[in-house]
């Protein structure tokens, strides 16, 4: 994943133009020539100014790299498109919130002559809102080995942290770091209003926590939760865990009432 020079820049193709499709094309702008698609309306505006090409899906799909940033529940279509369209040497690449489906998916669907990087950047526009220098980007090997040198252009080029493991290992860790930040999110959410005021350091970090993924798309939530193979036990552990401390409290309180009425 390079740029050649200015007059033969790389093209890059970017399909799923919401948030995190944004937020690439404002990064990535000045290293690929960019082009878009997105079946939603409304977004030739933000398009003209990321200088970005909206274009039909199967006319992106021709693009040198191809970013994949669809939702997981149509992911499966896209990827079939693509294959049908994408050329002989490409490089396509994901940013999904989970891995191993998706991996399995693009392997399985897209012809052998395209190399595959899975990645998953560990940020999105909220956390990126003051920029990506020193955040950190998932790179997960799939097909080819052009990840080694698309490695080292988020590393120089973007300045991110990157961190090279398997579909795998990227999922069983996120079902607890993603898996359990979006659940508590959640359910603090319906907690609401939490107070504001009279509030102590830990509390507003967990406030900040709360506000950089209150705004996610519901699907980035159905898939960190549905997607993730590892999730469920994560989930299952925790309620467990709680439901035991709920418990543990509960014998507690009732202790001391217990041992007035003894005596």
């Amino acid at each position: 994943m390079n740029s050649t020079s200015r007059n033969q820049r790389t093209s890059l193709g970017i399909v799923g133009f919401g948030a995190f499709g944004q937020l690439a094309a404002l990064h990535l702008g000045k290293h690929f020539e960019l082009s878009a698609y997105d079946p939603s309306p409304g977004l030739a505006e933000v398009a003209r100014k990321l200088g970005v090409t909206l274009a039909p899906l199967h006319t992106v799909s021709q693009a040198d790299v191809i970013l994949v940033a669809a939702p997981v529940s149509s992911f499966e279509q896209v990827v079939s498109e693509i294959a049908v369209a994408c050329k002989p040497g490409a490089l396509i690449v994901d940013v999904g919130s989970v891995k191993v489906i998706p991996s399995e998916i693009m392997r399985r669907l897209l012809p052998n002559c395209v190399d595959i990087v899975a990645t998953h950047p560990l940020f999105g526009p909220q956390s990126a809102g003051t920029g990506i220098e020193g955040l950190k980007v998932v790179v997960c090997p799939i097909r080819g080995r052009r990840h080694a040198r698309m490695a080292a252009f988020l590393r120089k080029a973007l300045r991110l942290t990157v961190i090279v493991t398997t579909p795998e290992a990227h999922d069983k860790e996120a079902a607890v770091v993603q898996g359990l930040t979006h659940l508590i999110a959640k359910v603090l959410l319906r907690m609401g209003p939490l107070p504001t005021h009279m509030t102590t350091k830990s509390f507003d970090l967990l406030s900040e926590a709360i506000s950089m993924v209150q705004h996610d798309a519901p699907e980035v939530f159905e898939a960190i939760e549905m997607a993730n193979p590892y999730a469920e036990t994560v989930r299952r552990r925790f309620f467990d865990l709680a439901a035991g401390l709920s418990v543990e409290l509960d014998t507690a309180s009732a202790t001391p009432l217990l041992q007035e009425r003894g005596h």
